[in-house]
């Protein structure tokens, strides 16, 4: 017998017709098995896709917005075998645990720290480091909790009280709203944040979801003829069209990869003249999950990055090797310009994360310093020292009426999320909110205290994902890396943590880069440089720091989302921690398995972030220059920083975007020209299709997704193939 999803008619709303003012909780159930288990799929594409493309240039994507439509269209060719309809709230679980896998293998170190310790690190300085799959898995695992949980405590402050944009969170946020039939789609450059002050303001306001199984079906049957057109239009909304385009992409992409096997040639197209290819570097690589990469990215950073690919490498490049200060061959990491001009690049990044994290932390002191300093010298000359110290009560009246009243966000004690009690918590599971049941009103900025992660969640996770991160961390490497400066880098971890958290609230972007390289230059300080192992432990305290960011950054991207859908925090909270864990798995043995087959570093993997990462760590620990490469790095340093100060200072100017980013120029400086001058070309078609066209986004971030998909999926036959030894054509 067929599962019941409810008749044709409507049953009758529970709650008062002429209320339209208020507004109640969504429906759907947070959290749910098949939820997990699609976003695991989901995100098992993702985390294949991100390690080959990680590998290649260290570039990887959260795939939020895709993780959706995906999951959306899952549920939707399955409606009719559910046993409850798919909810926004449950699709914010998919993408949830979908992007808590995907950026295991960045956040885990598969892409940059683990090849630099494997294949870059010499004997002299404790390497190279040859880990088992077992301790890899470890090591994985000891990275993949502490950022997540760290995260939960910072969300009141940043999405509640300041309420940061978080522009990819938004957008999420809207895809699903549209997909399931709850708003309207957005063109580039709507983003409007007013409504995200609420819980919930993004879901039907005070409508819950009555009908789910045809919501987005363009066939339009079973709509009443008396629906306003505007509904109508909105329920109309083309998910089939844009699944249809997302597999056709897919494919395309998909195509082109097999082909790049037999026929390896066309990752390098000498468009320039062989003259320039052969002497320069400066090919083409066609690859369309690179111009995929280029469009998601958008102009701004694409042009930045080749900028920086014409300063390496039409510039300083012919410039080291004519003046005979890098005599090797122009690919040698060691005596050739390319490992010459990453110094110069290297320099640049670190001058960007020192003034860029440097402006996020002290904008807020600088901002509200007068104002505390006011209120302390108001509170000493009333009450003294004891005045500066002890906060003000505050005076509240007590409403009194038929049903139990809440705490509002503002009053409520921290103390009161474990044990606050609750009358939704008798009636229902914080989790469950069931078509046909009465729904609860609820109009305050933040989630019902049951839906939210517990004080004593967080504080025993806190521990227990620490003392996970230090074991693991012991078991991987011994002896060589100490244990108090394990402490220090998860502590430091933490602080920059913050940093990362706010700057991709306020400017979409997480510096995980950044934040990596000035744990690394803070260790090169306590870390005495005659120390035989100081290479490894800055590299480990590296790679903790950036998985640190990283997972809190990922995490407050998708809180985002779920505070303006309705969607309850513990439920995505559990979600990232299974995806974490699954990715942190999985994603060893993706690494393993590409490593076994493929020469690393090598034509395919040039691993270029492990590279940066082991220059830094010899950069800050002492280790001497090239010729020349110093004093142009030095050049290039101060002018990047006052370019990221001016930069820091113009978020909002129209003429913003045409200040180059130092990451930017450094990621375009350190890879070949190959992979930029795609991403440049997927650049400009996202500036025609928005700024010329007038167009909607969502279509343009199917295309891309397709693209990156299809060649990260499909590189798993060229896997297969290479395993096998067939031969190239």
């Amino acid at each position: 017998m067929a599962p019941d999803r409810g008749t044709v008619e409507d049953p009758p709303p529970p709650y008062p017709p002429e209320s339209e003012h208020v507004r109640y909780l969504p429906e759907g159930r947070h959290f749910t098995l098949r939820g997990v288990a699609a976003g695991l799929l989901v995100g098992l594409i993702i985390c294949f896709s991100n390690m080959y493309f990680g590998l290649q240039t260290g570039w990887i994507s959260m795939m939020t917005m895709p993780s959706s439509l995906l999951g959306f269209g899952i549920f939707k060719a399955l409606s009719r075998h559910l046993a409850f309809p798919f909810s926004p709230v449950e699709n914010v679980l998919v993408q949830s645990v979908a992007g808590g896998m995907a950026i295991m293998p960045l956040g885990c170190g598969f892409v940059g720290v683990l090849p630099a310790m494997e294949y870059l690190l010499e004997p002299s300085e404790q390497g190279p480091i040859n880990l088992s799959m077992w301790k890899l898995i470890i090591w994985s695992l000891g990275l993949c909790y502490f950022g997540v949980v760290f995260a939960v405590p910072l969300r009141r402050q940043v999405i509640i009280r300041e309420q940061l944009k978080f522009p990819s969170g938004f957008s999420t946020a809207v895809l699903i709203g549209v997909l399931h039939g709850k708003g309207q789609a957005q063109n580039s450059g709507t983003l409007d944040t007013s409504k995200a002050a609420t819980f919930g303001s993004l879901a039907l306001e005070s409508h819950p979801i009555l009908e789910a199984e045809n919501v987005g079906d363009e066939s339009g049957l079973n709509e009443p003829d008396d629906e306003p057109p505007h509904v109508r239009a909105t329920k109309q909304y083309g998910w089939g069209s844009n699944i249809r385009l997302l597999l056709i992409t897919f494919g395309i992409s998909g195509f082109y990869t097999l082909c790049t096997y037999f026929f390896p040639v066309l990752r390098n197209l000498p468009i320039f003249g062989t003259v320039a290819a052969n002497a320069w570097l400066w090919t083409l690589n066609p690859s369309f999950a690179y111009v995929g990469q280029g469009i998601i990215m958008g102009p701004s950073t694409t042009l930045h990055m080749l900028l920086g690919a014409v300063i390496g490498w039409a510039i300083l490049s012919p410039l080291a090797k004519i003046r005979g200060w890098a005599p090797g061959l122009i690919d040698d990491w060691d005596t050739g310009s390319k490992g010459w001009i990453v110094w110069t690049s290297l320099a640049i990044m670190l001058a960007d994360a020192v003034v860029s994290l440097g402006y996020v932390a002290f904008a807020p002191l600088l901002k509200c310093g007068p104002s505390f300093f006011s209120t302390a010298k108001q509170r000493f000359q009333q009450d003294g020292i004891r005045g500066i110290f002890s906060g003000r009560s505050h005076d509240y009246t007590v409403v009194e009426g038929n049903d139990d009243s809440r705490p509002s966000s503002e009053i409520r004690g921290s103390e009161d999320i474990d044990n606050l009690p609750s009358p939704a918590v008798e009636r229902r599971n914080p989790f469950d909110t069931q078509l046909g049941q009465p729904q609860e009103a609820w109009d305050q900025d933040d989630a019902p205290p049951e839906q939210l992660v517990g004080n004593k969640t967080v504080g025993i996770g806190l521990v227990v994902s620490v003392l996970i991160c230090i074991a693991s961390i012991h078991i991987t490497f011994g002896d060589l890396v100490p244990l108090y400066a394990t402490i220090i880098a998860v502590l430091m971890a933490m602080i920059l943590s913050i940093m990362g958290v706010r700057a991709l609230g306020e400017t979409d972007l997480n510096p995980v880069s950044g934040i990596s390289k000035l744990a690394q230059l803070f260790f090169a300080l306590i870390i005495p440089q005659s120390h035989k192992s100081s290479v490894l432990i800055n590299l480990v305290a590296g790679a903790v720091s950036e998985a640190g960011a990283l997972q809190a950054g990922d995490l407050m991207q998708d809180l985002k989302t779920g505070h303006l859908l309705g969607a309850a925090p513990k439920a995505q909270f559990w979600g990232q921690i299974i995806g974490a864990t699954v990715g942190a798995v999985v994603s060893a043995l993706i690494y393993r398995l590409y490593t076994a087959v493929y020469d690393v570093p090598g034509d395919l993997f040039q691993v270029p972030t492990a590279l940066v990462w082991i220059k830094t760590a010899r950069l800050v620990t002492g280790k001497e220059l090239p010729y020349m490469a110093r004093e142009f790095a030095i050049g290039f340093a101060v002018i990047f920083a006052v370019f990221t100060a001016i930069r820091a200072k113009t978020i909002g100017k129209k003429w913003h975007p045409y200040i180059p980013g130092g990451i930017a120029v450094a990621v375009g400086m350190y890879n070949v020209p190959s992979f930029t001058l795609a991403r440049t070309i997927g650049g400009l078609i996202s500036w025609y299709w928005r700024a010329h066209l007038r167009k909607e986004d969502t279509p343009l971030i199917v295309v891309a997704s397709g693209f990156i998909l299809g060649e990260g999926f499909l590189s798993i036959i060229n896997l297969l193939l290479e395993s096998s030894h067939v031969r190239h054509l």
